[in-house]
């Protein structure tokens, strides 16, 4: 489809580029799906700028996966001609589009990215609050920094190596363009280090900004006053230095996870609008638009938005997102239908009985409990290091103080001003940005992506590991079956296939999946049974399959517990398949590797079923749960934690949001990374999940190669410091110190993280 479509627009030089590009369709899409963008009221939202003939729209496409990606969606425009251009931000996932007005619709360009496969993902969240951009102020007051501080160390140099007395006049205005333009970065480029500095200084609290937005503060006025006074150059390389490399490590922290969206509630997963019938048409309503009485057409994988009563067709629902419960629900007409499950089988309608904000999932979203952790804010362990630094730093000055004011008062200025400005603790900032920012850049390479850096820090703490079992230890959509009783020879399997077809329950699909037949017989006199099986003659034989008081067998002692569907031919009972989850390949090893370190906890909302196979899984430590509604989840992390227990949970769905907010690291599993988890304080790739003990062990290793950095950082600190508190601290030994300092931490936490992740294989 993808080598059609870029063959007739003459785009086929797309596959020099990769091996495997393009997208594969898993669901045709439907001819409607976008119908609700002609909503004049739902397409403003969208829309970022139109005049009279042009609009401007930006799309969230998670499908983008590589650099053909880009060369077919930056050549949009020979698809659809109405497209004048068509911007890829690869990072964030997006393509801004300009389109003509009247040769084309928001509405056919959302189609014609579905049609290539990049089908725009619109959300009600996504509406409401937008994606977070790059902090735009933060990167101008870098460049304003990186500008002045390089053209600063730039007029140092004939400072640094000495300057002929008849050039005198140069050396002096060296010093005040110097002085000019260490302006802007003092009070621009700074301002976030000031601001931060006094807001903790407001709640009584010294963070690691307070000392560096005080050395700043000093390093500038005695720079200014030596310019003034014609003493001195000042140290205004030393002071521009500083604040370039400290904005340069927040924005490489702050790059890594800008494109993922933590923070979610339940419109995050609710489609933007629905169908309506009126009147016999189908009418795009906005969900807040949606009214008790009013009859929705839900179509094959849509969620469904609000309770309803079921009032044509036949719903097989899947709630596992919700409850946990691993097996769609069969529904029939007249039952009632909550929101927040999944139709897997044709389209169904259903009769609103209470709109979307008192639904039973918005209801079970907005309950206390899930809104926030009950556990207060920690601070990093930096933190608490700047502090003592801090203190031990004021110490020093005054003891140097007191010294000079005894011994020689001309001194006294000079040293102390000198001691803040060689011992900022900005080396110590430095380290830990620097490497927090690498270690999220190596971890999201590898579809582990962190909220923060102080999620780093949890995740090295942690010592109980809670699973949820459906859809996180096993394989959304997959069933594992087993034929207990007589071997089945080709003929009975070819029967009993041809018979399981007839059926759209989703054990029969899993049967007819698991016997994979040649083909299909045709059976008569089918008669289905809701809930209890399905019947009918296939080749002159009668075949009864079902529940066993279906199919009338009286061996019961025989048969083992668990989801089981009986079979009989010709009234002859030949046995029944047994089903249970089909656990994700690398589940078993990864369980006894992380059972050697951590305790581990397995919460289920299914019934105990599946324990025997959890029990060959863990060991006899190990807690296994079953049964368990959101709000049991929820409180069982919590009765960890009042024991003592740092706790990491890792989930997959709703029913799960509670348990991760309450949780000291909170882990939400996603077949597609950038789309369609609870909120969480990271995310996982599902295929990643084997690599979770290397992801633990790598953010253990944060800690050391920080203490690392900091040792380092104190040599220098006392070398500069020897020189400092003899008031003879010169602009040379500076610009040698602070530089070499904060280089050299550089390459020691760029280079450990990389080694560390090298050696777990990352």
């Amino acid at each position: 489809m993808v080598f059609q479509i870029v063959s007739k627009h003459e785009l086929c030089d797309y596959y020099d580029l990769n091996q495997n590009p393009g997208i594969t369709l898993k669901i045709p899409i439907r001819e409607d799906k976008f119908a609700f963008l002609d909503d004049t009221k739902i397409s403003q939202q969208l829309i970022s700028f139109q005049n009279e003939e042009q609009l401007h729209v930006t799309f969230y496409l998670p499908q983008m996966h590589c650099s053909s990606c880009l060369y077919l969606l930056e050549n949009l425009y020979r698809i659809n001609p109405g497209v004048v251009s068509s911007k890829v931000n690869f990072t964030r996932k997006e393509v801004e589009i300009v389109l003509i007005k009247k040769a084309t619709s928001l509405r056919k360009v959302a189609e014609t990215l579905a049609g290539i496969g990049y089908e725009p993902y619109i959300s009600l969240s996504d509406l409401r609050n937008k994606r977070p951009g790059l902090d735009q102020q933060m990167v101008y007051q870098i460049g304003v920094a990186g500008f002045c501080f390089g053209n600063i160390m730039l007029m140092s140099f004939p400072e640094y190596l000495g300057i002929d007395t008849s050039e005198e006049g140069m050396l002096q205005l060296f010093r005040w363009a110097n002085l000019f333009l260490a302006i802007p970065v003092f009070l621009y480029s700074a301002l976030p280090f000031y601001k931060a500095s006094w807001k903790s200084l407001k709640h009584k609290y010294l963070n690691i900004d307070a000392p560096i937005a005080l050395a700043i503060i000093i390093t500038f006025i005695r720079s200014v006053i030596e310019v003034l006074e014609g003493t001195g150059g000042g140290y205004f390389d030393s002071m521009t230095g500083i604040v370039f490399f400290m904005l340069a490590g927040r924005i490489l922290q702050d790059k890594t996870y800008r494109q993922l969206s933590f923070e979610r509630d339940y419109t995050s997963y609710f489609p933007v609008a629905v169908a309506v019938l009126k009147e016999g048409k189908q009418v795009p309503t906005a969900l807040p638009d949606i009214r008790v009485n009013d009859t929705l057409l839900i179509h094959q994988e849509e969620l469904i938005p609000a309770d309803g009563i079921l009032v044509k067709g036949k719903a097989f629902i899947d709630y596992s997102f919700v409850t946990g419960e691993s097996m769609p629900v069969l529904k029939e007409m007249g039952e009632i239908v909550y929101a927040g499950g999944k139709q897997t089988e044709g389209n169904i309608e259903l009769l609103v009985v209470k709109e979307v904000a008192q639904s039973y999932l918005t209801k079970l979203w907005n309950r206390e409990e899930f809104q926030e952790k009950a556990t207060p804010k920690k601070y990093s362990f930096v933190h608490a290091l700047s502090r003592y630094f801090t203190y031990i730093v004021f110490l020093i000055a005054a003891i140097t103080a007191a010294y000079w004011w005894r011994e020689d008062l001309s001194k006294l200025w000079p040293a102390v001003t000198s001691i803040f400005i060689i011992a900022c603790p900005c080396a110590l900032l430095l380290s830990n940005t620097f490497t927090n920012g690498n270690i999220l850049t190596i971890l999201a390479r590898n579809q582990f992506f962190l909220r923060n850096a102080e999620t780093i820090e949890s995740i090295a703490g942690v010592n109980h590991l809670v699973f949820d079992k459906t859809g996180t230890l096993t394989a959304p959509g997959e069933q594992e079956v087993a034929f207990i009783g007589k071997d089945l020879s080709t003929e009975e399997q070819q029967l009993i296939s041809s018979l399981a077809n007839q059926s759209t329950h989703p054990l029969s699909k899993a049967i007819v999946h698991w016997l994979r037949p040649d083909n299909y017989l045709q059976v008569e006199n089918k008669l289905e049974k809701v809930g209890a099986g399905i019947e009918g003659i296939v080749q002159g034989k009668r075949i009864r399959m079902g529940s066993i008081a279906f199919v009338k067998q009286s061996t019961q002692d025989s048969i083992a517990a668990g989801t089981q569907v009986h079979v009989e031919i010709e009234n002859v009972y030949l046995g029944f398949f047994k089903f249970g989850n089909q656990y994700r390949n690398e589940i078993p090893g990864l369980i006894k590797l992380l059972m050697s370190e951590y305790k581990i906890s397995v919460l289920s909302g299914d019934n105990p079923t599946e324990r025997e196979t959890l029990e060959q899984l863990t060991d006899h430590s190990s807690t296994l749960l079953f049964n368990q509604q959101p709000e049991d989840k929820l409180l069982y992390i919590k009765s960890l934690q009042q024991k003592g227990d740092k706790v990491m949970m890792i989930g997959d769905g709703l029913n799960d949001a509670g348990a991760l907010k309450q949780a000291d690291v909170g882990v939400a599993l996603s077949e597609q990374s950038n789309n369609f988890t609870p909120s969480s304080d990271a995310i996982i790739e599902a295929k990643k999940l084997v690599k979770l003990n290397q992801f633990i062990q790598l953010c253990k290793k944060n800690r050391g190669i920080v203490m690392a950095s900091f040792v380092l950082s104190i040599v220098y600190n006392v070398i500069g410091l020897y020189f400092a508190v003899q008031g003879n601290l010169s602009p040379l030994i500076a610009a040698i110190l602070m530089p070499s300092s904060s280089i050299s931490i550089l390459l020691l936490t760029f280079g450990s993280s990389n080694l560390a992740a090298r050696q777990l294989r990352l």
